[in-house]
């Protein structure tokens, strides 16, 4: 608490503050929150409640998981009204959760018993009906239901997101809006097994709760190997890109940044979730080949031979056969393939031009030259990225591909560019650089004859 900024702590007391007077509210107003005979419904809701926000799930996005706990919470608006789902959310204080702290407990509590109580008070409001529905007037629910879970779920998103703004000074737009589409919807989908668990309860009581847990953790069972796999690959792309830039002192960090923007790119013109994730991996991959480019050519000091030029230029080849058992690469293999292609034809390693390049390729080729460019090298330093962009327009239908070069200028446009830290001298163990730059089309490789 000490270590939040003041704006954080006074929100977090507010938030607190305003959910116990609603908790004390109900006990002034109607003696007790829920009626005795309910006592029972109380108990399974905060149970199951409690079981859900201990073991959150994963989603397929980055930085987020959801708790399906709120679905517990939507059940009480329906079976014990208002005050029941502000009990119910208060649960997530005791949450078993390892390694959370005493004053996110008590935030989770208060923000969930808020959004309980709010999407109780629309339910009611919408004549839905309080108590275990009658199996002939469950359709008189479901409006007022849908009602209560659009009112409980943007109202939970914005409390949360409003105390990480404050505590950590970040602002919920930089949330990407893909991700923040999919984490809601997602969200509002969770909502559905509340109105389950009320819907079952007038046949089946609190054996609902069960049937709806098992297959909630089947779900996340399945999330959850699905994630681990994940972490997997990317375990294996991270160290096929630390063994590339052991090759060179100032290529530190290239393949991350590269893979950063390639994605950017690809969300800017438009690819699916799948299509980024491999161009990602492309990006990261995209100079895997150097592994099998002997080290004396790619630090050489000085112009090259051509057959020292024509090892630099089998480099895509060669990553291509490195990769190529990975199968979870998909499209990435040609992104890595062709990244060095140019639109006007004069690339390497198959001179394509035009539509015959891969579209992953074109990305690459537009973030990699970037990344060169506003990065340091033995020969030169870091140019600024306005000089860097002025020279993607430049070799525009020459170099690059003039959609992608557009794409990556907007992307720009919206979240600016954060070049890497300047790069002092290598130290002594480290190698020569070489004097030029395949990757940077203002600086290419000089190439001798008849040696």
């Amino acid at each position: 608490m000490r270590d939040l900024p003041w704006p954080a702590r006074a929100y977090l007391v507010a938030v607190i503050g305003v959910a116990a007077a609603l908790i004390v509210r109900g006990v002034v107003v109607s003696g007790a929150p829920v009626a005795p005979e309910n006592l029972d419904i109380l108990l399974v809701l905060a149970l199951l409640f409690l079981v859900c926000e201990s073991m959150p799930t994963l989603l397929n996005v980055e930085q987020f998981a959801v708790s399906v706990s709120f679905s517990a919470s939507l059940a009480a608006v329906v079976l014990l009204g208002p005050e029941g789902a502000a009990l119910v959310g208060l649960t997530a204080v005791v949450s078993v959760r390892p390694g959370l702290p005493w004053i996110k407990r008590l935030f989770n509590g208060a923000q969930f018993a808020i959004c309980g109580f709010a999407a109780g008070w629309v339910y009611v409001a919408l004549d839905g009906q309080v108590g275990v529905p009658q199996v002939n007037a469950f359709d008189d629910l479901i409006g007022p239901y849908v009602a209560a879970t659009a009112v409980f779920v943007p109202l939970n998103i914005v409390l949360t997101l409003t105390v990480i703004a404050l505590a950590t000074g970040s602002r919920a737009t930089e949330v990407p809006m893909r991700g923040m589409v999919q984490f809601l919807l997602s969200y509002l989908g969770y909502g559905t097994f509340g109105l389950l668990v009320a819907g079952l309860w007038a046949t089946v009581a609190s054996i609902s709760a069960v049937l709806v847990l098992v297959p909630l953790f089947v779900a996340r069972w399945a999330f959850g190997q699905y994630h681990a796999q994940q972490r997997s690959y990317d375990a294996t792309i991270a160290a096929l890109c630390q063994a590339v830039e052991t090759k060179d002192y100032y290529t530190r960090g290239h393949c991350t940044r590269v893979s950063h923007a390639s994605s950017m790119i690809a969300q800017e013109i438009g690819m699916g979730v799948e299509r980024v994730r491999a161009i990602r991996y492309a990006g990261m991959l995209h100079d895997v080949g150097k592994l099998g480019v002997p080290t004396k050519v790619l630090q050489k000091d000085g112009p090259l031979t051509e057959e020292e030029f024509a090892a630099i230029q089998l480099h895509p080849m060669r990553g291509l056969e490195i990769v190529r058992g990975i199968g979870f690469l998909d499209e990435a293999y040609a992104g890595i393939m062709h990244h060095h292609e140019r639109h006007d034809g004069t690339g390497y390693p198959m001179g394509l031009a035009g539509d015959e390049i891969p579209e992953f390729a074109k990305v690459i080729a537009v973030a990699d030259a970037f990344d060169s460019m506003t990065s340091d090298r033995s020969y030169r330093g870091a140019r600024p990225v306005p000089v860097a962009v002025e020279e993607l327009r430049k070799c525009a239908g020459t170099h690059f591909d003039p959609v992608m070069v557009a794409a990556f200028i907007r992307a720009l446009e919206r979240e600016p560019w954060q070049s890497p830290p300047r790069i002092g001298p290598p130290p002594p163990e480290a190698a020569e650089s070489p004097i030029k730059d395949h990757d940077d089309p203002t600086m290419p490789i000089e190439v001798v004859t008849g040696q």
